[in-house]
């Protein structure tokens, strides 16, 4: 991947549709730089919606959850982690906790979370798929087109490269 989030910015912030997320993010995944069409998801402490995601085609999609920022458990391990390497995803955006990251680390994934916690989350079978979720100070929208590196998140409601 040839891009950088810091290019982009410089190429197409005066456009007015570039949103730029807060710097609240940590990588945890083999990918550092990562983009794709954005498919989301809103849940709180039940990753149920996260497993039923990983399991779909995500070649040139990053799958963005908004898991409420909880503290109080992880909202995606290994085992989802390696599904989602196996079926394309590009990359996870985690408004929320992940645990075995030493392992997801060694994936070809770009993962962003807010952090890690031992504890899984329950499975109730609750939450929502591709609906606008808002968190670090911008709006996702399932099809919009998120681009992360080193230096943040940005996100375009079009396709930038």
């Amino acid at each position: 991947m040839t891009f950088k989030t810091a290019d982009l910015c410089d190429d197409h912030f005066d456009s007015g549709t570039l949103q730029i997320c807060e710097p609240i993010f940590g990588d945890f995944g083999g990918r550092n730089k990562f983009y794709g069409e954005v498919h989301t998801i809103h849940c709180f402490e039940d990753n149920s919606m996260v497993r039923e995601a990983v399991a779909l085609d995500g070649k040139g999609k990053v799958l963005v959850i908004d898991a409420g920022a909880s503290f109080r458990c992880a909202m995606l391990g290994d085992l989802l982690a390696a599904k989602a390497v196996s079926n394309g995803w590009e990359g996870v955006i985690m408004h929320g906790l992940i645990r075995d990251s030493a392992d997801i680390e060694t994936m070809d994934l770009g993962v962003k979370a807010l952090g890690t916690y031992p504890l899984k989350s329950v499975k109730n079978n609750k939450g929502v798929h591709n609906i606008e979720v808002a968190f670090a100070g911008v709006r996702f929208n399932p099809g919009n087109f998120v681009y992360a590196d080193e230096d943040g998140i940005i996100l375009s409601p079009t396709a930038l490269i």
